[in-house]
């Protein structure tokens, strides 16, 4: 005779259907993988508490089971009941990890996490197919007719070449570059790559210049470019296309002296896209900002050195102006990015026809609200600027400079009438662009008093500054930052100086005494470039060392009129003023 307690749980056996514990089951391997493989992987990668979220991962997969487990077996509605808790629970899991994990500003945005995204699945699918027929690649690169570049067979010079290309694609997409140039070396024919990382450049080791040639020529033929002109100025786009990433790559050639140059400027539409509360402005010169726009007529000069920031800061401000209830209007040689509502108006140097100041003038004769003249590459562009209807028309004029003095003094000069230059100038704004530290990996730091003296700052208001780490610990052990990949900073902002200028500091640009016209800004307590970095460092948005690196940077000669080259967006970036 069987004993009794046997009895029983072979009755429990027979009373549960035999499908209803697989039932259960299914719902936990999609969320084991999603879990395993996407969100611990993820978790792992920006440095973000694997173990606190596995544990949260843990009770809520516990927690779905005592749910379901707790409905009797024998009763159907109740059981289905459990089932969609189950479910219910573990989809909760997966949707509160995926918005918290998205919202951590340590992760970039080009990497956060989009479950539902499932229009490039079968792109990804025919890519795979591609693969399989040719030679394997990583990445899916189209013209810009939108065919896909083929990839040639295994074993073939062709496809050894496409391999090449590729990687310094994918090197500079991992130490997140906002542009690569090709450049030759001067030496043996010889060229090397340079990346601007945060506005910083980072050169590479040299090549052969028979290499490089072959290598700029894939990404030239790629973007549909005249092979055969290596002289001319010919510019074209790709598209990128790697897992559900996709990048815009703007190709630009030009010939010089020393050979043939090439940059591959990344996502140059968004790096041209800022709203103003992400430029790095301080408070007052917001607000300035803002009353600025508002105003109408006069001219404002838009300063910056090269890679400063000066085109974002130009669109910023073009974007700013209603252009549904005003007549606005850009003069560009290479236009950087779409604005809405504003009539681009592109000036083609290689065309036969007036010149760039000529070209000006025309714009300024259809009378417009807004003008935004994006470059001023000679005198004769800063004189018909400058006589301008300043009631009526507001111009807002982009030029080279390191500062707002610089810019004011560059502009007179290039007018050559003081009066007439000052006459109509309504505003200056101007920046350079500052690393930011990266949030990950910063270390805080008690400043000495003698330094806290030499920059300036008040002894008893500054307990602590900021300074570049590059290191996290995970589990007492010190390892790579893998936010900053060791380099200490993540994006960029500007450092500004926004001057509203009145009738006394019109008077001091007349008689061309720039003393007179600090000590007047100064009396207003507008700051200087300087003076708004070193809020930034002790924010702990920059270090010391970064605004030391940027404000010792030598200043170009007042009045050098800025290059008639195409304007270099600000880097995508994290930001990328």
């Amino acid at each position: 005779m069987m004993p009794q307690s046997t009895f029983t749980l072979a009755a429990g056996f027979l009373l549960v259907s035999p499908w209803k514990p697989v039932l259960l089951l299914l719902p936990f391997i999609p969320w084991g993988i999603i879990i395993s493989r996407i969100f611990d992987k993820h978790a792992a990668r920006f440095t973000l508490p694997r173990e606190k979220y596995n544990m949260i991962h843990l009770v809520m997969g516990t927690a779905a089971v005592l749910v379901a487990i707790a409905m009797p077996m024998k009763s159907e509605l109740a059981f289905w009941l459990g089932w969609l808790l189950m479910i219910v629970i573990l989809a909760a899991d997966i949707m509160i990890f995926t918005s918290v994990h998205n919202k951590d500003e340590r992760v970039p945005e080009a990497h956060r996490i989009n479950l539902l995204d499932t229009s490039k699945w079968s792109e990804a699918r025919k890519a795979k197919e591609q693969e399989k027929l040719a030679g394997k690649a990583e990445l899916v690169i189209r013209s810009p007719d939108k065919s896909v570049v083929q990839v040639p067979q295994t074993g073939t010079p062709e496809f050894d070449l496409r391999v090449q290309a590729e990687s310094i694609y994918s090197r500079a997409g991992q130490a997140r570059a906002s542009q690569v140039e090709f450049l030759p070396t001067g030496k043996d024919g010889q060229y090397q790559t340079r990346m601007l990382v945060d506005g910083v450049p980072v050169n590479s080791d040299p090549m052969p210049g028979a290499d490089a040639l072959r290598i700029m020529d894939f990404w030239r033929a790629a973007a549909k470019m005249d092979l055969a002109d290596r002289r001319k100025k010919q510019m074209g786009e790709v598209t990128v296309e790697r897992s559900d990433l996709k990048r815009k790559v703007r190709v630009t050639s030009i010939g010089a002296q020393s050979g043939m140059r090439v940059t591959m400027l990344f996502d140059p539409d968004k790096a041209v896209q800022r709203d103003l509360a992400e430029m790095g402005l301080l408070t007052q010169q917001v607000d300035d900002v803002k009353k600025l726009v508002a105003s109408k007529g006069g001219v404002v000069l838009v300063a910056a050195p090269p890679d400063g920031g000066r085109t974002t800061t130009f669109y910023t401000l073009m974007r700013l102006t209603d252009a549904y209830t005003q007549n606005v209007q850009t003069v560009e040689i290479d236009p950087q990015g779409s604005l809405e509502g504003v009539r681009q108006n592109k000036f083609d140097a290689t065309a036969e026809g007036p010149e760039y100041s000529t070209f000006v003038r025309s714009m300024i004769r259809r009378d417009p609200d807004v003008l935004g003249v994006a470059e001023m590459p000679d005198n004769n562009t800063a004189k018909e600027v400058a006589k301008a209807d300043g009631e009526r028309c507001r111009v807002y004029l982009s030029v080279g400079a390191s500062g707002a003095l610089q810019a004011m003094q560059g502009y007179v000069k290039a007018v050559g009438d003081a009066d007439v230059a000052a006459k109509n100038l309504k505003a200056v704004i101007a920046q350079r662009l500052l690393r930011k530290l990266c949030q990950n990996c910063k270390v805080p730091y008690q400043p000495s008093p003698d330094m806290l003296k030499k920059l300036g700052l008040p002894t008893d208001k500054v307990p602590q500054l900021f300074k570049k780490g590059g290191q996290v610990m995970v589990k007492d052990k010190p390892q790579t930052c893998s936010m900053c990949d060791g380099n200490g900073y993540f994006g960029q902002e500007g450092a500004f100086e926004v001057y509203l200028l009145e009738d006394a500091d019109r008077q001091a640009i007349k008689a061309q005494d720039w003393n007179a016209l600090k000590l007047l800004l100064r009396k207003r307590n507008l700051p200087s470039i300087q003076q708004a970095a070193l809020r930034k460092a002790i924010e702990g948005t920059t270090s010391v060392e970064e605004v030391g690196r940027v404000t010792a940077e030598q200043a170009p000669a007042p009045g050098a009129p800025s290059q008639a080259a195409a304007p270099k967006a600000a880097p995508a970036t994290g930001a990328k003023a």
